[in-house]
Order: structure tokens, then C-alpha cells, then sequence
């Protein structure tokens, strides 16, 4: 009972100190001794009662009693100087507990991760990754009913850190896993690092430059803009072979579509596929004559943004409405992923395909749990303009590397065979490239008339 009483104590710490997070940086984190007093920890580090007090919420319950083992949330001191013996590290500070998940299960195995990124209230980047932070820890509560333990710690790696400084922080050589960073010139001496000390290393958002190639023991979750055009390329050959294509311009000057039509419009033209030209301007004796009669028609748009997908879509109803047996799909863009309230019905009526590598399904019993909880633990909602979700990329990464890491050691590597995991929001499939992993994964969310929502994944 003591064992479990430690964890849960630890568990409710972490959780109390994301939250204050929002307000208040954390320093480090201190294991109260035998004879310890609050009023002496405070002392010890120059920091009030009152501010140590505020980074512990549990402190503020009655009947709280401080107990040897426990883990304390450390504030910065307001005053100039540091304690002797414990230096704020410039760049760099440790944001979670020392054990921070999960009770252990009889014949359970651990999992060391360390999360190096922006876990701040500066700016923007600083919030999001403490929401997906927030879902790496949810994902670690989620992988003990697989007998998984997790021994988490995070440091907060903001834009003007020196990494090198912070890779000489105790435990960071520990790791099995490290996420981040989130900065592509931190990518380099991190990479070194992990593979000096052979620590598996998942770059979970964009970056540029090409040092997945160099690592073998990188994984790269973005995609290029560029890589993921010539995967939707590809596959809506596939996927519409034997359909007639039908490309409408939208003289939309803010698109950034342009290049990708333009590159389908070449494979199409290399492979011998005929196809229509015809534009949101043309007449309605015009807009018709690019529709086959006898063929399903795939309408795709130069553009992402949406008054000219209300153009569109007015033009579909008028035609649609004249010639009721004309079969029309329609092809969209993972930015209509944010339109989906608004255009859902059109969406299910034009047979839509959206080609992605993330689906928020607001209705999925596993989306409800991860959300669910987040607002228990953290009191808060995930933050709702965002898609993909932060939160649930977190918890989507921390289950599948956590969970492969625990299944397959060293020799994980995110390929078909070792996709144990099924995803919530962001599904992962790594290949391959040069000497590290990239992820490939490619989806079409596909709207059916019959009201159903299934994702084809290749």
C-alpha cells in the first residue's frame, strides 16, 4: 500500500504541476528526505512557503502531511542569486517528477523517455507543447494496462536554449526514448548525443534538413509538404483509376495548391489519363461540358480556402440539380478537415476524399476517453482551434513508441510489422530512409453518401 501511495502521490504532483506550469516555471524538482520540514525545503532553495505551496496543490488539501519520498515541485526563487548547490540551468529546466506514472505491475517492464521541448507559457510554441506533453503523460497512464512503467522526465528547451548544456543534465544519457526537439538547429547535436549514448530519438513535428538520413536511430514523424503531394499523388491514381479527374481553377492568388495540381496534372499526362480543365468562372454550358456522362467524375480545386469551396459547391448543386444521374466525387485538402462542421452534409453528399495523416473523429469512443480524461486531470479543455490536436498527437506518440520501445527493444522500428498500436488521431508508419525512419503514414478520410466516415490507409 506504501508503494502504491507513492505513485499515486507522485502522479497527482505531475499533474498539479503541468497545470500550474501555465503561471509559474519550475525549477527542478526535490525527493523530500527523512526530518524534512516545508518550511525548511523552502529555505533551503530561497523561495516562500507561499510559492512552494502554490506549485504543489496537493499541499493545499487538508490533512496534507509531508512524507519521506514525496516530490516536490521546486519554483524559481525570486531573489537575484541561486542556492548554493543548486544552479537554475540557463535554458534548460527539469519539469516533472522524478517517478512520474503509472504503479508498477508484478513482471512489468520500464521505460525510460525524456521530453526535451519548448514546456513554457512564453508564446505559442511553449503552449502546445505542453498540451502535447500533457497527452505523452495520459499515454503513459493508458500503457500501464499493457504491465508498462514509465519513468518520464522533461526538460523545458525553449528557442534560445543551448541543448548542449541541457544534455549534461542528470539522467538525460538514461533515456531508452527522447522526444524533441522542436527546433531543427537543436536536431543535430541531439541526434549525436542519442547516438553516441544509443537512445532511440523521435522528432515529433517539423523540421528541416535531412539528418534522418544520417541516424539510425531518428525517427522523423513530419513529412514535407513535398513528400506528402507525391504520396497523394500517387495514391489518387489508385485510388481513382477509371475515374474521370476534373481540375478547377479558383484564381485564388493565397493559394499554395497550385503546385500540387500542377503535379498531378504531369502524372496524369504521363500516365495517359485524360482529364478536364475548367474554371469557378466558366458558363454553366461551359462548367458541364468537363463532366463525363458515363464515368465517375473526381472534381479537384486549385485552392484550399473555403469561399472557393462555397463557389464550388454552388456550382455542383446547379449541375447536380439538371442532371440527377451525374455521379460527382469530390477531393479536398487536410485543411477542409477544419471545415468540417460547416461542410459536412456537402461532404457526405459529393462523396468526398480527404487525403491526410491525421482524423479527428469527435465521435470516436477513443477520442472521448483521451478527452475525457485530459479534463479530468488537467481541468481544462484541449485547445479546440488546433487540428490535429496537440494533446491527442501526444498520446498517440507516447503509446506508440512507448508501447514498440517495450515490445521490440532497440530493434523497433515503426514498419508494418511492428504497428501494434491503433491510433487515436495520428496513426505512424515509419520506412526507411538513409539510415534512420521517416514517417510515411497517408490516409483518405472519405465521406460516403450513406453517412458514414471510413479512412482508407495505405
Amino acid at each position: 500500500m506504501e508503494r502504491l501511495r507513492y505513485f499515486a502521490m507522485v502522479l497527482f504532483l505531475l499533474v498539479g504541476m503541468v497545470a500550474a506550469a501555465q503561471t509559474t516555471r519550475i525549477r527542478t524538482q526535490h525527493k523530500v528526505a527523512k526530518g524534512e520540514t516545508i518550511f525548511g525545503i523552502a529555505k533551503s532553495y530561497e523561495v516562500t512557503m507561499e510559492d512552494l505551496i502554490e506549485v504543489n496543490p496537493p499541499m493545499k488539501e487538508v490533512g496534507y502531511e509531508l512524507k519521506k519520498g514525496d516530490i516536490l515541485n521546486i519554483p524559481f526563487s525570486k531573489k537575484p542569486q541561486q542556492p548554493a548547490g543548486k544552479p537554475a540551468t540557463s535554458g534548460s529546466t527539469t519539469v516533472t517528477a522524478e517517478k512520474p506514472v503509472t504503479t508498477t505491475v508484478a513482471g512489468a517492464k520500464t521505460v525510460n523517455v525524456g521530453v526535451l521541448l519548448p514546456l513554457h507559457d512564453n508564446d505559442g510554441d511553449g503552449r502546445r507543447m505542453v498540451e502535447y506533453y500533457r497527452g505523452l503523460l495520459l499515454a503513459c497512464d493508458r500503457v500501464k494496462k499493457d504491465g508498462i512503467t514509465v519513468d518520464m522526465h522533461a526538460w523545458n528547451v525553449p528557442i534560445d536554449a543551448d541543448i548542449n548544456q541541457t544534455l549534461k543534465e542528470k539522467d538525460v544519457d538514461k533515456c531508452d526514448i527522447i522526444i524533441g526537439p522542436l527546433y531543427t538547429k537543436m536536431v543535430k547535436p541531439l541526434a549525436e548525443f542519442c547516438q553516441k549514448n544509443d537512445i532511440m530519438m523521435v522528432i515529433p513535428f517539423s523540421i528541416s534538413g535531412n539528418d534522418v538520413e544520417r541516424y539510425a536511430n531518428l525517427f522523423q514523424v513530419y513529412q514535407s509538404n513535398e513528400d506528402f503531394d507525391r504520396a497523394t499523388i500517387r495514391n489518387f491514381v489508385q485510388q481513382f483509376s477509371g475515374c474521370h479527374p476534373i481540375i478547377i481553377d479558383c484564381a485564388d492568388q493565397n493559394s499554395t495548391k497550385g503546385s500540387f495540381t500542377a503535379a498531378l496534372r504531369q502524372e496524369l499526362d504521363s500516365r495517359g489519363i485524360a482529364y478536364s480543365l475548367t474554371s469557378l468562372k466558366s458558363e454553366e454550358k461551359d462548367f458541364v461540358r468537363a463532366f463525363s456522362l458515363s464515368k465517375r467524375n473526381i472534381v479537384v480545386l486549385n485552392t484550399e480556402h473555403s469561399p472557393s469551396v462555397n463557389a464550388t459547391l454552388a456550382k455542383l448543386n446547379a449541375l447536380t440539380a439538371k442532371n440527377a444521374d451525374l455521379q460527382v466525387s469530390l477531393f479536398g485538402y487536410k485543411e477542409w478537415l477544419m471545415y468540417t462542421k460547416v461542410y459536412q452534409d456537402y461532404y457526405f453528399k459529393y462523396d468526398t476524399y480527404i487525403p491526410t495523416y491525421f482524423y479527428y473523429n469527435d465521435q470516436s469512443a477513443d477520442t472521448r476517453w483521451v478527452e475525457a480524461n485530459y479534463r479530468k486531470w488537467f481541468d481544462r479543455e484541449m485547445d479546440s482551434d488546433a487540428l490535429p490536436r496537440f494533446a491527442l498527437t501526444g498520446f498517440d506518440h507516447g503509446c506508440f513508441f512507448i508501447g514498440g520501445f517495450s515490445q521490440f527493444g532497440k530493434s523497433f522500428n515503426g514498419g508494418k510489422g511492428q504497428m501494434t498500436y491503433k491510433a487515436v488521431q495520428s496513426p505512424l508508419r515509419f520506412k526507411k530512409i538513409g539510415l534512420g525512419q521517416r514517417n510515411v503514414n497517408f490516409m483518405f478520410v472519405h465521406y460516403n453518401p450513406n453517412r458514414s466516415i471510413e479512412s482508407i490507409n495505405y
